[in-house]
């Protein structure tokens, strides 16, 4: 054996591959939520609720009236028709925002605009093109001509939402809707879990900065920018901590720094088998406690996780491809469990093949696509079918699922049912 040869018998070569399922419940295993902070509201919108939430009062907490009329008695109506005109007597009027402090009682109206408090007394708004108005000795009146039933055109107390009622889980992301909800109850502040701190970083002698020109045989860290995304996507704050060349001291060295410094750390790149896939011989080391470094998937089977003085650190294939797929069924769910979200794993749906895919593998494989909804069926349709292979980058921009194509199967016609996985949107879900 030469200087040159290698050892295809070590522990680096030799690797025991697991289903994904199985390396989601190994993570799982060693994920906790994380800490709590109070946020104002404005500055709450994309984390996630860190309490349950219940109605402090009913809503709407007043009887309100459902448009512009007139408040009334409807019992006054009840003899009222196109032959017999019931006359009633204005005695106020009352703007949105504004109570009256009189009573409607029978013979009398109170003029009243959408959204404003009913006055006691009255069981009813009629709107305002049902009546005819007159003016006499400087007084208003208003006449009816047709009965109006109990309750018309008022909102009731506690319609929407009675009081105690749950309004919000926690793990719950504060969005658009539960902003609106939140500010309905009058909290200004709410407790939200802290972003997870991710260390992101790439190896790799043949990467360049963004801002660095080409040179052969090089390409630019495209992998850091993108798993960045990813991680504010999913509702952790992101550190960049660049790229490196193959050298397993200096790896160590950053890898050290970054777990001292965040939550968990994400590495791109040296997780496959050659002499300089750093990461690969990092994760053997002492202080780490290896779960896996090897999935039946395709792409990222050499995906490989760990724990390291209690913080996750997970190695993702250096193809862009395996990279984003890996981040997906791992990496997201990791940072979605730190903060209690009940539902930390993608959306999982069924889907109509809108095209055929005909590669086989012996490992599941989950493909990049793209879903249309047409005539009330989702159609999965994969992003490149003639190039999905885990090296190839620009196809990611193209895709929101992961087609699901079990092992073993002779390509999937178009027409046949499938899984996918349905992949977040610009947004924390």
């Amino acid at each position: 054996m030469n200087s040159h040869s290698v050892d295809m018998t070590t522990a680096k070569f030799v690797r025991k591959a697991i289903q994904v399922p199985d390396a989601q419940a190994k993570i799982a295993a060693h994920v906790t939520s994380g800490p709590i902070e109070k946020v104002t509201l404005e500055t709450a919108h994309g984390r996630t609720l860190a309490e349950t939430i219940h109605a402090p009062h009913p809503y709407p907490f007043f009887r309100r009236s459902g448009m512009d009329g007139f408040a009334i008695l409807s019992s006054d109506t009840v003899e009222a028709s196109t032959e017999q005109q019931i006359w009633l007597r204005i005695i106020d009027e009352i703007p949105c925002g504004y109570t009256s402090d009189l009573t409607i009682i029978s013979g009398t109206a109170a003029r009243i605009m959408t959204g404003a408090q009913v006055p006691e007394g009255a069981d009813a708004v009629v709107m305002m093109e049902m009546t005819e108005s007159k003016e006499e000795h400087g007084e208003h009146w208003i006449a009816l001509k047709r009965r109006i039933e109990t309750g018309v055109n008022i909102t009731p107390i506690g319609l929407e939402v009675q009081e105690g009622q749950l309004l919000l889980e926690a793990g719950t992301i504060i969005q658009a809707g539960e902003q609106s909800v939140l500010a309905t109850f009058g909290f200004a502040q709410v407790n939200v879990y802290k972003r997870p701190k991710v260390a992101i970083f790439a190896t790799g002698t043949e990467l360049l900065d963004v801002d660095e020109p080409l040179q052969p045989g090089r390409i630019r860290n495209s992998n850091s920018y993108m798993l960045r995304s990813l991680v504010v996507e999913a509702g952790g704050e992101p550190v960049m901590y660049g790229s490196i060349a193959d050298d397993v001291e200096t790896a160590r060295v950053k890898l050290a720094e970054a777990v001292e410094h965040n939550d968990m750390v994400v590495t791109t790149g040296g997780v496959s088998v050659g002499d300089y896939d750093i990461m690969g011989d990092l994760v053997r080391e002492r202080d780490m406690d290896m779960l896996f470094n090897k999935v039946t998937m395709r792409p990222g089977s050499v995906t490989t996780a760990a724990v390291i003085r209690d913080k996750l650190l997970f190695a993702l294939s250096g193809n862009p491809g395996a990279c984003f797929v890996g981040f997906g069924l791992f990496v997201r769910p990791a940072i979605r469990s730190m903060q209690a979200d009940p539902h930390p794993y993608l959306e999982e749906w069924t889907a109509i093949m809108d095209e055929a895919f005909t590669k086989v593998n012996n490992f599941t494989r989950f493909v990049r696509g793209r879903i249309e909804i047409r005539n009330g069926m989702v159609y999965a349709k994969p992003a490149a079918a003639r190039i999905d292979e885990s090296s190839v980058m620009i196809t990611i921009k193209d895709s929101d699922c992961l087609i699901v194509v079990p092992p073993e199967k002779k390509g999937i016609p178009a027409g046949e049912q499938v899984r996918i996985l349905r992949l977040p949107t610009g947004q924390v879900r």
